[in-house]
Parts: C-alpha cells; sequence; structure tokens
C-alpha cells in the first residue's frame, strides 16, 4: 500500500469527564464541612443564648423592684454567685479583698472607682441615682465576664 493513498482521519479524543455529579470523595467533603458549620453555628447560638439569659438575670436584679440600696444588695449578690462560680471561695470575700478580686488583672474600677459603692451602698438610706448606674455598668460588665469564666 502506498502511503499516500491512505484514508487518514483526524483522531478525536473521548469528552472530558463531566463535574457533575462530583465523585463520592467530595459529596462526603461536603457533608462533612457543612456538619463542621452547622455545629459552629449551633455553637454560637448557645453562647448567644446563654449570655443573654445571663443579662436576663443581672436586669431583673438590677432594674427589680426595690429602692436603689436594695438593688445593689442584689447585684453584690449576683456578683457573688458569679464569683462562686469562677473560684469556690471567692463569695466568702470581704472589703477591699472583694474589691480587689472584683478588679480583676486589669482595672481599678471597683477599688478606686465607681464600684466602691457595692461595698456600703446598699447600707445607706439614700444612693445617688448617677452613681448607682455608673456602678451598675461596671458590674454588669464583670458579671459577664464572671459568668464566663474569663478573668
Amino acid at each position: 500500500m502506498d502511503p499516500a493513498n491512505l484514508p487518514l482521519r483526524d483522531v478525536y479524543l473521548p469528552e472530558p469527564p463531566s463535574w457533575w455529579p462530583p465523585a463520592p470523595g467530595w459529596w462526603l467533603l461536603g457533608a462533612a464541612i457543612l456538619l463542621v458549620l452547622l455545629g459552629l453555628a449551633g455553637w454560637i447560638a448557645w453562647r448567644r443564648s446563654r449570655q443573654r439569659r445571663w443579662l436576663r438575670w443581672f436586669e431583673q436584679a438590677s432594674e427589680g423592684h426595690g429602692t436603689l440600696p436594695e438593688r445593689l444588695a442584689a447585684i453584690s449578690a449576683l456578683l457573688r454567685r458569679a464569683a462562686r462560680r469562677r473560684q469556690p471561695g471567692a463569695e466568702l470575700l470581704q472589703g477591699e479583698a472583694w474589691l480587689r478580686f472584683l478588679d480583676g488583672a486589669d482595672g481599678t474600677g471597683f477599688s478606686a472607682g465607681p464600684g466602691r459603692l457595692l461595698l456600703e451602698g446598699s447600707f445607706r438610706r439614700d444612693v445617688d441615682a448617677d452613681a448607682f448606674a455608673a456602678a451598675r455598668a461596671l458590674a454588669r460588665k464583670r458579671f459577664l465576664e464572671l459568668m464566663e469564666g474569663r478573668r
């Protein structure tokens, strides 16, 4: 046979494989990623609901019925409960040691600031509303920190 007379045709390559449906390994990887994302979303939702519950608990005690000294006593009781949860025995601290514990490592808001009102404010007949609001805001922040277990 003469090579010039051969009936040559082009070589046709097969179609490349389709990207859909993916291989079973990709399905498993997608399911694992979805499970991780759902778990993360559930964990975040649980933490937020827990923090809202703690805030509601604090708000009921600090905005409840009674005079400002009674509400200061309720705030102090909540802080002692949170302190016990964080460090057993901390609820037994008195005076300046209690205020230093509430200060934590990053401030002096209780021992030298508006938080001093928690030490003696519940024994006063009248408490200044602005001083109460400042002490309440400081106590609210510290209450959440203690409940979360951060130092």
